[in-house]
This record gives C-alpha cells, sequence and structure tokens, in this order.
C-alpha cells in the first residue's frame, strides 16, 4: 500500500471539478444524446461526480444571473446603504442561506440525474440470484455476485453487465434493439434468449433461443444462433457450437443447481466458490487434477464435499471460519483402491 500526501485528494478534486466544468459547458452547447448519455453516465458513476457537477451548474447559472442583473442594475457603496454591523450580520446570513441553498441544489441535482438518464442498477450479494421484470416485458436473471445496469430510451434498450452472469429472455420490439454491453463486447438481440458470463479475460456467451449479432472493439459483427456460443476478447470473437448438455450445463444455475461432467476438482470448486461466502479451498496438489461429475444444489455445498469424500481419496477439512480445505487422502479405504 503506497501512502498519499495531503495534496492527493486535493489534486483528484480539482480534475473531478475541472472535468464537471467541461462537460457543463458540453451540455449547455447543443449536445447529442449520445453526449447527454455520456454525461449522465460520468456524473452517476462516483457521488465526487455528482458533487463537482452540481457546484458547476450552480456557479454557471450564478454567473449567467450576475450577468444578466449587472446590465440593468448600479447599486451603490455597500456603506452608503448598511452601516458595517449590519454588514457582517448580511454577511454571516447570507453565507448560511447559500451553504443551505448549495446543499439543497446538489440533492436536487442528484435526483435529477437520476431521473432524466432513466438508468435502473440491479445487483445480488453472494449466493443470490434474482429475475428482474424490465419495463419492456423482457427478463433479467442475474446470477450470484452480479450487478447490471439497464437503461431504456423510445430509441432503444441497453444493459451494462459490470461483473457476475446474467441471462436474458428478451420481449420482441423491432424498433426497438436490444444491446448488452459486457466489457468491450455488445450483443445485440430483439426477440430471443441467451446467457452472458464474464470471466477473467474473456466474456463468454451461450444462445439459447432466437439469434444474436455480437461485435467487440473493431472486429466485424458475427451472428450467433440458437444452441451456439462464443468466446468474446477485445478484438477477437472465436464461435462456438455448442450440444445441448453444454447448454444446459451453463444456464444450470437458472435452476439453483452446479452441473460438473468431468470438470477437475480445482474448477468444480470454483463453481461452489461463487455461491459461498467463504471459499473451498485446496491443500494438495494431487486433488486439484481428480475429477468429478454430478448435479448440485448451488445453496448447500455439503452434497458436493460428501460426494468428493465418498467417491474420491479427499478429505475435507472445515475451518473455524466456514472455509473447507480439499486434501489427499493417502490411506485410501482398499476398496477405492481397487477401483
Amino acid at each position: 500500500m503506497q501512502a498519499s500526501g495531503p495534496g492527493s485528494n486535493s489534486g483528484d478534486r480539482d480534475a473531478i471539478e475541472a472535468q464537471a466544468a467541461c462537460l457543463l459547458a458540453r451540455l449547455n452547447s447543443a449536445p447529442s444524446p449520445q453526449d447527454e448519455a455520456d454525461i449522465c453516465a460520468w456524473v452517476e458513476s462516483d457521488p465526487r461526480h455528482a458533487v463537482a457537477f452540481a457546484h458547476a451548474e450552480a456557479a454557471w447559472e450564478a454567473a449567467e444571473r450576475l450577468k444578466s442583473a449587472a446590465a440593468d442594475i448600479t447599486l451603490p457603496p455597500m456603506a452608503v446603504i448598511v452601516s458595517e454591523e449590519q454588514q457582517r450580520r448580511l454577511s454571516r446570513n447570507i453565507m448560511i442561506a447559500a451553504a443551505v441553498a448549495v446543499l439543497f441544489f446538489i440533492v436536487a441535482a442528484i435526483v435529477t440525474v437520476r431521473t432524466f438518464s432513466g438508468i435502473d442498477r440491479y445487483q445480488t450479494d453472494i449466493g443470490e440470484l434474482r429475475d428482474i421484470a424490465l419495463d419492456d416485458g423482457s427478463v433479467l436473471h442475474l446470477n450470484s455476485d452480479s450487478e447490471a445496469e439497464v437503461r431504456f430510451t423510445a430509441n432503444g434498450r441497453k444493459v451494462r453487465i459490470i461483473r457476475g452472469e446474467a441471462s436474458f429472455d428478451v420481449a420482441h420490439d423491432q424498433k426497438r434493439p436490444f444491446d448488452v454491453e459486457a466489457r468491450s463486447a455488445v450483443i445485440r438481440a430483439v426477440g430471443t434468449a441467451f446467457n452472458v458470463r464474464m470471466r477473467p479475460s474473456i466474456v463468454e456467451l451461450t444462445v439459447t433461443q432466437g439469434a444474436v449479432t455480437v461485435h467487440s472493439g473493431g472486429s466485424t459483427a458475427q451472428k450467433v444462433a440458437a444452441g451456439s456460443g462464443a468466446v468474446i476478447q477485445p478484438r477477437t470473437i472465436a464461435l462456438t457450437r455448442l450440444g445441448s448438455k453444454l447448454i444446459d450445463q451453463r444456464t444450470a444455475w437458472r435452476e439453483q443447481m452446479v452441473e460438473l461432467d468431468g470438470e477437475t476438482i480445482e474448477q468444480a470448486a470454483g463453481e461452489f466458490n461463487r455461491y459461498r461466502a467463504t471459499p473451498i479451498l485446496i491443500g494438495d496438489s494431487r486433488v486439484s487434477a481428480l475429477r468429478i461429475g454430478g448435479r448440485f444444489r448451488i445453496n448447500d455445498s455439503r452434497e458436493f464435499l460428501s460426494a468428493l469424500q465418498l467417491s474420491l481419496p479427499i478429505r475435507a477439512v472445515h475451518g473455524e471460519d466456514g472455509s473447507v480445505m480439499l486434501l489427499y487422502r493417502d490411506d485410501e479405504p482398499a476398496a477405492l483402491a481397487a477401483n
């Protein structure tokens, strides 16, 4: 961890305020719909952005009011109008009123930005699954520890997956395509069903009904039909033909199940760890390459651990924090050794 000096936060604040001023100027210079969407996204991405933007708007409006007033009014010196004591009292009252007004304006600006941007954010905790009915009749299914933003306009429907995995049942609307963004990938559908999983270095697409088009970075758009999938990287899209068994395995989470078909113990533990607050760990390299199959409930890994110990030379050691360590069982029973 690097220590930061007292000027580092100030530098960040200055940069944010400068960016807010630039975006406000853009907003007041005949912005395009895309400009407005980008500005809304920036304001919503960080509470500091919303505060800086509200300050910039307040300063802009104050400057406009002052310019207008200066053209029409010439005031005598303050000393002619009020006494010195009255000036101090007036200044103090103005400062208090201004502070209250700025606070009110910040809150109103944040609410206004969210209202007019039309962005709804949904997320799940570890072990939680959600089905969200969207305004157009589509359904968004979120897997464990996942997050997505939804923004519908008169011209389009957009979902951005921030993390995790999501599945979509898209309502047909020829005039408003349904776009899902996942890192550099954009998946477009009209009326279809598909699953998107964000893995560490790739985006995994599985189409279960209808067809979608997908592009990533500067790559050519590819069509992916039901029964197929794609492995998506920033500039490449590799199409894959999927059998029904693999599709069922990829979408088993929708039925709150983990389906394994000869995966290594390391891969299987990784799948269960998506639904556990405390992990299953591998404490012996000999365990990693062993393989297992079966169908298990995602919210009950005890079933999985029991199957491991019954069918493989593995013992599970439970930690006080709820974690589980998988160790190789050297005293393998004769019956298992014979198999």
